[in-house]
């Protein structure tokens, strides 16, 4: 497609999205979906459990050399293709063309379609730790099932509520997902109110010492290696992303030339801010060695062992019985869990949407089925969105029922999606440069004002990125583990070959050399 019909087609895009929607996203909401979606409180946890006060400087480190300056460059990219449909499909459609755009956009929805697969099982847990205090699923049966297929059915129903209320508008998903983001956000205020509460008690003297050492040297002895510390690091890059998905909205957004790049912004500021302050917090009531250094302690409960101990030390500061701080500290992981439940749909709704209305709101028309590419009268993609659910039902259906083969075939599909949501970065990043090269864009925001400068960050983010990636894939040597190194790496290989495939083959029947 030629820069001068791209051109045009935006202009017809945008005018189409100021008729589509009467209710737009406010630059509140906007934030809001960020962080139900995005920011992970428990991440930080995750990394005092990891590194102890050290995982501050790497934290640090990946929001530097990372978050902040690609959040930059999603909002220039926001902002020039604000009416556009398709998200990071148009953005880099507009910057690199649309074969590689195809390849790039591919890759990431396939990841996101994976991530529905494992979100909605992380979502049954939180539930059953909100309701019993902690995960009870494997006891859970219904009509006589097993408890692996009863999940199945509950995530299959969750997912297909999830997605029924979604296609009645994008309104419906902005009041859900505000309602989340806002108890999202309300974790980590109230941890930390509550950790101050604890401070003052103390007198001042936290539970983990911050000296000089523990902010350069991890407690954990796992963690004391070069290539340990390496593998926090990635952990860190990719705790901070998502932020692109938010690209799915944009043309709902109020005045998005101005209220995206505000958005992206404000909520990467605040997010980096708290997950370095939530970490710091982890020391005003948790001695890592007396709390974390037990063999109990891992990382799918480690969340919770932090909150429980919240509240063991605030009833031992306000006097309580061991009993009643016992019983206190199980609240708190109540309301946490509560919390995370909230937290998991927001989530839910965003990605069940965005990364599927990118595909194929910036996909040109000729190569996808008509009704694939069909807007419903709500303006979402319908008949998509239910192709999208029916395809992960069948995933989680045959892993539920399919035995020790389908166990072994969901372990190798997570595998190939370990970086699969990170590949199309390397996309975004590299085509960065091009798309400031651009004459004819309208550019109501830019931060990036000097092409050497835009090379020499471009160049460093995605390298960045790019050792990031790669090291996922070569991590699972050291243990001797060849076969997830090996689909690790195959997973983007084989993703972007099959979009390759499909665009070449279009090309090749010359649907795409006729005029639209």
């Amino acid at each position: 497609m030629d820069e001068e019909k791209y051109i045009e087609e935006e202009e017809v895009e945008e005018k189409e999205a100021k008729g589509t929607l009467a209710k737009k996203i406010t630059l509140m909401g906007l934030i809001l979906m960020i962080f139900s979606s995005i920011f992970g409180w428990n991440n930080s946890l995750t990394a005092f459990y990891q590194m102890g006060y050290s995982s501050i400087l790497w934290y640090l480190f990946a929001a530097v050399f990372f978050f902040i300056p690609a959040a930059l460059m999603f909002a220039e990219y926001g902002a020039s293709f604000k009416a556009a449909k398709g998200g990071i499909f148009s953005w880099l459609r507009g910057s690199i063309g649309e074969k590689l755009a195809f390849i790039g956009t591919f890759i990431w929805l396939s990841a996101w379609v994976v991530w529905l697969v494992s979100s909605s099982q992380y979502f049954l847990v939180a539930l059953s730790t909100m309701l019993f205090g902690h995960d009870t699923t494997a006891a859970w049966h219904l009509f006589g099932l097993s408890s692996d297929m009863t999940l199945a059915i509950l995530e299959v129903a969750f997912l297909t509520l999830v997605t029924f209320i979604s296609v009645h508008g994008v309104d419906r998903i902005v009041k859900v997902t505000s309602v989340a983001g806002f108890f999202t956000l309300g974790i980590p205020v109230a941890f930390t109110i509550v950790s101050l509460v604890i401070l003052f008690m103390h007198h001042g003297v936290l539970a983990e010492p911050f000296t000089v050492t523990n902010l350069v040297i991890s407690p954990n002895p796992n963690f004391m290696t070069s290539i340990a510390v390496v593998s926090f690091i990635v952990y860190a890059l990719f705790a901070y992303g998502g932020m692109e998905t938010m690209s799915g909205v944009i043309d709902n957004v109020d005045n998005p030339s101005k209220t995206f790049p505000r958005g992206v912004l404000m909520g990467a500021g605040i997010m980096m801010v708290l997950y370095v302050l939530v970490i710091f917090i982890c020391g005003i009531s948790t001695n890592w060695a007396a709390v974390l250094g037990n063999d109990n302690v891992n990382l799918a409960n480690v969340e919770y062992v932090v909150i429980n101990n919240l509240g063991l030390e605030i009833g031992k500061g306000l006097g309580l019985s061991l009993a009643a701080s016992e019983l206190l500290g199980r609240i708190f992981s109540h309301i946490t869990a509560f919390c995370d439940v909230f937290g998991g749909i927001g989530a839910a709704f965003v990605m069940s949407y965005s990364p599927i209305k990118s595909f194929v709101g910036g996909c040109d028309s000729r190569v996808l089925p008509k009704k694939l590419t069909a807007l419903n009268k709500h303006g979402m993609p319908a008949f998509a969105m239910w192709c999208q659910v029916i395809f992960v039902s069948v995933i989680i259906l045959f892993i539920a029922s399919g035995g020790a083969a389908a166990d072994e075939f969901y372990t190798i599909l997570m595998d190939m999606m370990n970086v699969g949501s990170s590949t199309p970065y390397l996309f975004l990043i590299g085509a960065f440069p091009f798309f400031k090269m651009k004459k004819d864009l309208d550019r109501p925001f830019v931060f990036y004002k000097n092409m050497t400068v835009t090379w020499l960050v471009s160049g460093i983010v995605w390298l960045v990125v790019a050792v990031g990636i790669i090291f996922t894939i070569i991590e699972p040597i050291w243990t001797g583990d060849y076969m997830t190194s090996f689909w690790t790496a195959f997973g983007p290989v084989f993703f972007g070959l099959v979009a390759w495939g499909f665009y070449t083959w279009k090309e090749h029947t010359h649907v795409l050399d006729e005029e639209k």
